[in-house]
């Protein structure tokens, strides 16, 4: 039986969570514009130096590093109330990429990865990036394509290629790098994870790419790797088991993101109802309007469904289910819903909505990308239909 409801102490930890986002984190998002670099790393220790004083931080991260060791359906509400502010998930250390890379890591680094990457990260002393999409015809939305190749050194090994979009890495510590170890790309399988010093020699991180959103600290860069030496220590899991290794974090962190901009999405629902219930027009209220009204609904409706397909998502995760199908069908409708709610609370309000007077406009900035990462929702219904005819099939 799924239970639908969150532990008494993660009841506690979302209320005080919705406090702080709205008292300590929502002025400075409206102070720097919804634009984090405006802020850079002073911003970020500063939001995470109050959620740490607030008793918010690090609500995913086990507990001997100071977290609260919530499991993924725990997690559900309090990264949702953190998402009401574009800038909450950076202040509670759960913004992507690294709240991801800290569930891969507790799963698979060694004792010794986990003393020197893990626990900085969980603490908030450095940030990290996940290094995999590469220019056309690399690595993208078919990660078979990987093009960056590591090949065996004395001692390690020397990667060399390109990525691009890589979320972060201006200013982070260290990367998480996927490259080729055996096979061509195209192969499935070949692939190997290697923990690497953002400062180690052989590794440029290049320009930013310039994107609708603002919110990810480091931008999305453009990072090349030109004899880039990793010591076989930094082999993050088993040589040509980087795919698999993959799925253990992309499942969750696909979840968290649906859970943070869910609490965008909640916040536009919030803007607009508000402004329905006051503006008067055409001789009543807009909220008592009829095309108004099914506005409204169709946000609830989203938003109520998309809580369903995730809390079954993160319930099918904790049990240690086979969640791929689950994860894409609450990725693939939550990206397409949580668009649409923020699309009709700037219908609802107006030219207000598409001002700079409300966030709205901001909003719909930052949450329209989900549509394409994690897997644009075309590649998620390919692999849903995928598995469906092959289930079929197989009776």
């Amino acid at each position: 039986m799924i239970d639908l409801q969150p532990t008494p102490a993660a009841a506690d930890l979302t209320r005080a969570t919705l406090a702080f986002v709205r008292d300590e984190i929502l002025p400075l998002e409206e102070e720097h514009g919804g634009d984090i670099a405006r802020g850079g790393e002073a911003l970020r220790e500063r939001m995470q130096e109050r959620a740490r004083a607030a008793g918010v931080f690090a609500p995913h991260v086990p507990r001997e590093y100071g977290g609260h060791g919530l499991d993924m359906r725990d997690r559900a509400p309090v990264f949702e109330a953190a998402g009401h502010s574009v800038f909450g998930p950076l202040a509670l250390n759960i913004a992507a990429p690294d709240e991801g890379n800290v569930h891969l890591l507790d799963h698979v680094a060694t004792p010794d990865q986990r003393e020197r990457f893990l626990e900085p990260l969980c603490r908030g002393r450095v940030r990290s990036a996940f290094a995999m999409t590469e220019p056309a015809p690399g690595a993208g939305a078919d990660p078979s394509a990987l093009a960056t190749t590591a090949t065996r050194v004395p001692g390690g090994w020397r990667v060399d290629g390109r990525k691009t979009f890589i979320t972060g890495a201006d200013g982070a510590g260290f990367l998480i790098i996927m490259a080729r170890t055996s096979g061509s790309p195209g192969d499935r399988g070949g692939a190997t994870m290697f923990l690497s010093p953002a400062d180690a020699p052989g590794l440029t991180v290049g320009r930013h790419v310039r994107t609708m959103d603002t919110s990810m600290l480091g931008g999305h860069c453009e990072v090349a790797f030109d004899s880039l030496f990793v010591p076989d220590e930094n082999v993050l899991g088993e040589v040509d088991q980087g795919f698999h290794n993959a799925q253990v974090r992309l499942g969750p962190a696909r979840m968290t993101h649906v859970m943070r901009w869910l609490g965008s999405a909640q916040r536009a629902q919030d803007i607009a109802a508000a402004r329905a219930a006051e503006r008067e027009l055409f001789g009543s209220r807009l909220g008592d309007l009829g095309l108004a009204r099914q506005l409204i609904a169709d946000n609830e409706i989203d938003l109520a469904a998309t809580r369903a397909l995730l809390v079954r998502a993160c319930w099918e995760l904790d049990t240690g289910a086979d969640a791929r199908t689950s994860t894409s069908v609450a990725k693939t409708f939550a990206a397409e819903a949580i668009h649409r709610v923020v699309d009709r609370a700037v219908q609802l309000c107006g030219g207000l909505g598409v001002s700079d007077d409300l966030p709205l406009a901001r909003l719909l900035r930052e949450v329209r990308p989900f549509r394409i990462y994690d897997g644009p929702s075309e590649v998620h219904r390919w692999s849903i239909a995928a598995r469906v005819v092959k289930g079929a099939r197989a009776r």
